[in-house]
């Protein structure tokens, strides 16, 4: 029996113990700062991609079931599917601004500058927004957002709507709530020794936040894009199907959407990096600086 918390690198069956995963988070987060720009920039755009065919899984399942589904088991197969996002960006490999709000246990700890940390962020920020928007561009393009006869449309216009139009303290706490979650799905992804242990660590966390109707700002890059673009050249078959017109949406523009990117963002790292990574210090970490 160990009278204290195992390296992070050791190897065994069991899954790590809270201390174990915050000492492997502290070191993950050391590894982060390192990383060249580039790298992390291509990194990055793989996360943001990731999450934007997480987003598209999740509005095609979303699609059609108003009125033919409860609410909540609609939004429960939503961010069911949703989660293949961060699945994708844990296990293939990728940096996710939301969850780098982790890196704060490493810098607290000493071990990480808070420029090098501020680094880190910008760059995984703006390489997100690169592969979500680009993804929405794609999506786009192909025509999936046609599919449903209209019914996936409607979702990703009024999802996209929805977003832009929230008041500003509320897609703050929003944000916060949900950043809560995608940092404790990260966490306990951290502690995990199998490929299905970290699925199985991810799903609960990330489903919780679909379902509850959270703002994640790395998601919200993808919907209200791609929302945008169904908006300015959807064509005109779309608009018969839903019994609508691009005026319906006018409050769906580039710079509300810009705008509704500060608190969400604002709101994901508090609840990540304060609520989740600055407790987690606190508890386990700060008598070691």
């Amino acid at each position: 029996m160990t009278t204290g918390p195992a390296s992070p690198d050791d190897h065994g069956v069991d899954a790590l113990l809270p201390a174990e995963i915050a000492l492997k988070a502290e070191a993950v987060g050391v590894q982060k700062s390192k990383l060249d720009a580039l790298t992390l920039t291509l990194l990055a755009v793989l996360a943001g991609a990731f999450i934007g065919l997480g987003a598209m899984f999740a509005t095609t399942v979303l699609a059609g079931t108003d009125g033919v589904l409860p609410f909540g088991v609609a939004r429960l197969l939503a961010g069911t599917v949703f989660c293949l996002g961060l699945i994708l960006v844990i296990l293939g490999g990728a940096e996710l601004f939301t969850g780098n709000a982790l890196i704060v246990m490493a810098w607290a700890a000493g071990k990480v500058r808070l420029r090098q940390m501020l680094r880190v962020w910008a760059i995984v920020y703006v390489g997100n927004f690169i592969g979500a928007i680009g993804t929405a561009l794609l999506v786009f393009l192909s025509g999936q957002y046609l599919t449903g006869k209209g019914a996936v449309a409607e979702v990703v216009l009024s999802l996209a709507l929805a977003k832009t139009t929230l008041p500003f303290d509320q897609a703050l706490f929003l944000g916060i709530l949900c950043n809560v979650l995608v940092c404790l799905a990260v966490w306990l992804a951290l502690g995990a020794r199998t490929t299905t242990d970290k699925v199985l660590a991810i799903l609960f966390p990330v489903s919780a936040f679909v379902v509850a109707g959270f703002e994640h700002s790395v998601a919200n890059m993808y919907l209200v894009p791609l929302g945008l673009f169904a908006k300015a050249w959807g064509p005109a078959a779309m608009w018969a199907e839903l019994g609508a017109d691009p005026s319906a949406y006018a409050a769906l523009t580039w710079p509300a959407f810009l705008w509704s990117l500060i608190p969400v963002t604002l709101g994901n790292i508090i609840g990540g990096a304060v609520l989740v990574g600055g407790v987690y210090w606190f508890i386990y970490l700060r008598r070691r600086v």
